[in-house]
């Protein structure tokens, strides 16, 4: 006798297995795709109302299928604690995905009084449950409220016109669910074998993972057409850097640029490269990337237009400011501009609000200073010029903030006084060697470069 009730279990074991199958399959599928639509947003760092709410529904749903299994009810026999957890479960699973829809759009005005009051009603029927036990008629009730919420819904995805070929993707997905879910809460309620509703929600969330991995895919592509663009663009921001220093007999100049990314605000130029006279720019506009690199070209045709004035640095400058202001979206540009003359062994230098060029001589290092305004902030900005006197073996150095504001992972900047020492310590290099090891020694301290790097080096050797 035994051993024909276990054969009768084993049996009933095996169809309680095949009956549920599809929903066990279904249940896992469901809280699969919604623990990597959570994982999604957290490497991504960012709250995407929409994936979250989707991935809350997907999982509790999957919950569902896993507490309605028979299985499950055949290992736990009257228990009340897990009838009332069932019928919970079901009055909870909607107040996500109700979300969800007014999210997405598909409940606007009235329906979105009615999503607060279904999901208010759905909270009652929770804690109704838990107090006074599972009965049939909060089923009712609660069949009631999603057949109702439902038609809402259905009609509101219906009465939203779009071109949109995602939108009428997830449209498609949603209506095939919606149809299956009211057949279930209402014709499918009184007939057992009738639980086709977790198909339409599978269907509902084929079409928007398809949905998010066409987009992808097209995320993919204009990446791949940005990084194209940011190339091109970085490689006609450098063709306005000039060159190297023509050979001169006076003097030897380096120039070093990195930027933070692609292309930058930072630009330096020669205005005058002789035997006997050269005149150097070094500008930082403010901001980063593209629009700090156009505001820079734009910056590289002020200079140019002024190289006339190349001899009396402040003149240039203060025609640079004339034509940037106005012209530069609320960006700020600070300058430098310094003129050396070796035959009548003398600097004059300007700038407008930016780093004071260092100047080394026998060991020792000078700050050069003759600050202005910043450019593009007023027209009526006045500047004015700094003249000094200079010997052969004179090094003179322009540099972006960028090089002092050098950040470590400890948050200490670089500093000028390293600066100095620096320019110290390579006072026996080339000026090629010596602007190198400025920018090794900026990025070797701050790995995680954060603004634009440039440096102008010029020895003066004197006449030979």
């Amino acid at each position: 006798m035994v051993l024909i009730d276990t054969q009768l279990s084993a049996s009933e074991v095996l169809r309680a297995f095949h009956h549920d199958e599809p929903y066990l399959i279904l249940g896992a599928a469901f809280s699969t795709v919604a623990i990597v639509a959570i994982g999604y947003c957290v490497l991504r760092r960012r709250f995407d109302a929409l994936v979250i709410w989707m991935a809350i529904f997907a999982y509790l749903y999957g919950q569902r299928l896993w507490l309605d299994s028979v299985l499950l009810g055949m290992s736990v026999p009257n228990s009340l604690f897990f009838a009332e957890l069932r019928m919970a479960s079901s009055f909870v699973i909607p107040i996500p995905g109700f979300i969800f829809f007014q999210v997405a759009g598909f409940t606007r005005g009235r329906g979105k009084i009615l999503t607060a009051v279904a999901c208010i009603l759905f909270v009652v029927l929770v804690g109704a449950t838990f107090s006074f036990g599972p009965r049939q008629e909060f089923q009712w009730i609660n069949n009631g409220i999603v057949v109702i919420a439902m038609v809402f819904v259905m009609v509101g995805s219906i009465r939203r016109g779009s071109a949109n070929r995602d939108f009428v993707v997830v449209r498609r997905g949603l209506l095939c669910f919606v149809v299956l879910a009211l057949w279930d809460n209402t014709i499918g309620a009184y007939r057992l074998h009738s639980r086709i509703e977790p198909y339409g929600f599978a269907v509902l969330l084929a079409c928007l993972g398809y949905v998010a991995a066409r987009r992808s895919l097209e995320r993919d592509v204009e990446l791949g057409e940005i990084h194209k663009e940011l190339e091109l663009a970085r490689r006609i921001q450098l063709s306005i850097l000039p060159g190297a220093f023509p050979d001169s007999t006076d003097f030897r100049v380096a120039a070093r640029y990195v930027p933070m990314t692609s292309v930058a605000g930072d630009l330096y130029d020669f205005l005058v490269a002789g035997d006997r006279m050269a005149g150097l720019m070094i500008a930082d506009v403010s901001g980063h990337g593209v629009p700090a690199a156009l505001i820079a070209s734009m910056v590289k045709m002020a200079a140019t237009s002024q190289r006339a004035n190349a001899a009396h640095p402040a003149q240039l400058i203060a025609g640079m400011n004339a034509a940037l202001c106005g012209n530069t979206q609320g960006q700020f540009v600070t300058a430098a501009c310094v003129y050396v003359d070796a035959a009548a062994r003398q600097l004059r230098y300007a700038a407008a609000g930016h780093p004071a060029m260092l100047m080394l001589r026998d060991g020792v290092v000078t700050e050069v200073a003759e600050n202005g305004l910043l450019m593009a902030v007023s027209e009526l900005a006045t500047y004015s010029d700094k003249t000094l006197p200079i010997e052969p073996g004179d090094r003179l150095l322009l540099y972006t903030d960028g090089l002092v504001e050098a950040r470590n992972a400890e948050g200490k900047l670089l500093g000028e006084d390293a600066l100095i020492a620096l320019l110290r310590a390579t006072a026996d290099l080339t000026p090629d060697e010596a602007a190198d090891r400025m920018i090794a020694s900026a990025q070797q301290w701050a790995p995680s470069q954060e603004d634009d790097l440039t440096v102008l080096i010029c020895d003066f050797v004197g006449a030979q």
